[in-house]
């Protein structure tokens, strides 16, 4: 009987001992959970400074890549004082391609052509489209006195994608001959002649039409020598050109920086928007325009710079979507997937 009673009291004392030291891991629990709380909620009563002081990128020095005439946004940028005054070190390099800078991240910010940067994007390269630069800047131009004047007429001849197959010169054309419902794969033949080559090779024959950046073909145009015959500044297309894009991975990585580059760049082509004669002038003051001083007025006005992101992203929308349908773009099938994967505005308009 004392034995039984024994064993009791010894059961009741190890139960109770249990019930104390789950009591104690349940407060201790409680206590983790509440400071975790804590730093919870003082995480995100940070305010955008103090939060990025807390990225990596924070106290370093940035790069864009450096560009002239249609992206010279992220320079002119650096020349207004609008990086400093949102607190960045923000400087230029030089780079032989801008993809392969920014994949790289020699550069974490680009002004570039949407043609030549959006099949590398889908194929791997770590870069992101942050948002819209500015209309136009290239357009397909055959002699002034041919007679081709439609891009059916075009149909069977040799054009001209001066800086390579699949280079964004390639891409601009072929998205001109989708705009009229012709295949560029096989109504015409896609072939790089040099700039400086292209228009003794229309003389000759060797080929119809060349795709040229308009500044270079403004007094070629004026003289007599060439004539437009598609342009994606045409009123029935109005194709956004230029996007600024950034490396990937410093975006996901420094969310804070990434928006205030955005910011400073936006505020760069907004000034040449609102101020095309002003900007101009301080733009041939600093190289960063070259050339006749009307024509870049003109071509900084019809350019129209700072769109919003609303149309850029409609914009990339329907590139990447004429860019499936004629198998420019293969390693996926679905719109939606490329716009989530690389469309990440970080600075929207107010």
């Amino acid at each position: 009987m004392k034995n039984m009673k024994r064993l009791l009291c010894l059961l009741l004392c190890l139960a109770m001992a249990f019930s104390f030291a789950a009591c104690g891991n349940k407060d201790e629990g409680n206590k983790d959970n509440e400071e975790q709380q804590v730093e919870n909620n003082n995480n995100e009563e940070l305010s955008e400074e103090e939060a990025m002081k807390l990225e990596p990128a924070y106290g370093t020095e940035l790069h864009y890549m450096m560009g002239s005439g249609c992206t010279c946004g992220p320079a002119l940028a650096e020349l207004k004082g609008y990086y400093e005054e949102l607190g960045l070190n923000v400087k230029g390099v030089k780079a032989e391609s801008d993809v392969e800078a920014l994949g790289t991240r020699q550069v974490e910010i680009n002004v570039g052509h949407i043609a030549k940067q959006f099949v590398p994007a889908t194929n791997g390269v770590d870069l992101v489209f942050v948002g819209g630069a500015h209309s136009g800047c290239k357009t397909l131009f055959v002699l002034a006195d041919s007679p081709y004047q439609t891009l059916e007429d075009l149909k069977g001849t040799k054009v001209s994608t001066p800086n390579g197959i699949g280079k964004s010169d390639y891409n601009i054309t072929a998205r001109l001959f989708i705009a009229d419902g012709i295949n560029p794969l096989t109504d015409v033949e896609l072939t790089p002649v040099e700039t400086d080559a292209c228009i003794p090779a229309m003389q000759n024959g060797e080929i119809s039409a060349a795709l040229l950046s308009d500044t270079y073909a403004w007094a070629l145009v004026r003289d007599g020598i060439l004539r437009p015959i598609r342009s994606m500044l045409d009123e029935d297309l109005g194709q956004l050109c230029c996007v600024i894009t950034m490396n990937g991975t410093f975006v996901r990585e420094n969310p804070i920086h990434a928006k205030k580059m955005v910011q400073a760049v936006k505020k760069a082509h907004t000034w040449i928007a609102e101020n095309p004669e002003e900007a101009t002038d301080f733009l041939l003051e600093h190289n960063l325009n070259s050339g006749d001083r009307e024509m870049n007025i003109n071509q900084n006005i019809i350019q129209e710079y700072g769109p919003d992101d609303s149309f850029a992203e409609e914009q990339l929308r329907m590139i990447a979507q004429d860019y499936l349908d004629y198998g420019l773009m293969t390693t996926t099938d679905d719109v939606d997937t490329i716009m989530e994967k690389y469309w990440m505005p970080l600075a929207p308009e107010d």
